[in-house]
């Protein structure tokens, strides 16, 4: 019998971390859980995996930092960030961290599995022009200012030159998580 797959996820929603690893137990993998980077580099002190799931926005923390710290864990790792923060900006930061995909949410088991698969790039991939609608330039733009400043509003708003509550209301259209 082959030895299961070692996949850690990171994510602080409850649920969603509980229902990601039933699918992925089923599967096969031998999973577990961290809610935030500490609990990541608690779990990195002992066992060693060959996957991992990482949300981008982990409460006040960035999921960024855990791909970080799992990259320099072991480079071979394949890592998949999901988000419902979803921009280039965001996208990009992942893949340079060391994320071998990026996935938006809602994301199921078999997109995560599928980008496990893809890691390299297709470059037969279509080059199509897409003109980029207002919304979307403003939602990358608060993306990309709300990863600079470590998830915080306050100072996201600031820099944006809008009001706190302005900024709150765009998000929480958005439902992020």
């Amino acid at each position: 019998m082959t030895d299961p797959r070692r996949l850690v996820i990171v994510e602080d929603d409850q649920m969603f971390a509980h229902t990601l690893r039933r699918s992925f137990v089923r599967r096969g993998y031998d999973v577990a859980l961290a809610r935030s980077p500490e609990e990541l580099n608690d779990l990195l002190a002992f066992e060693s995996f060959e996957y991992a799931v990482v949300d981008l926005k982990l409460g006040t923390a960035s999921g960024l930092t855990c791909v970080q710290t799992l990259h320099a864990h072991d480079p071979a790792m394949l890592i998949v960030v999901l988000t419902g923060f979803a921009s280039i900006a965001t996208a990009v930061e992942s893949i340079k961290v060391g994320a071998c995909h990026y996935l938006p949410k809602p994301a199921n088991t078999d997109d995560i599995e599928a980008a496990f698969s893809k890691v390299a790039g297709d470059a037969s991939a279509p080059i199509t022009a897409q003109p980029t609608s207002i919304k979307t330039l403003e939602w990358e733009r608060i993306n990309e200012a709300l990863a600079e400043t470590g998830f915080n509003i306050s100072e996201t708003a600031r820099r944006l030159g809008m009001h706190r509550r302005t900024l709150a209301r765009k998000l929480e259209k958005r439902q992020l998580r």
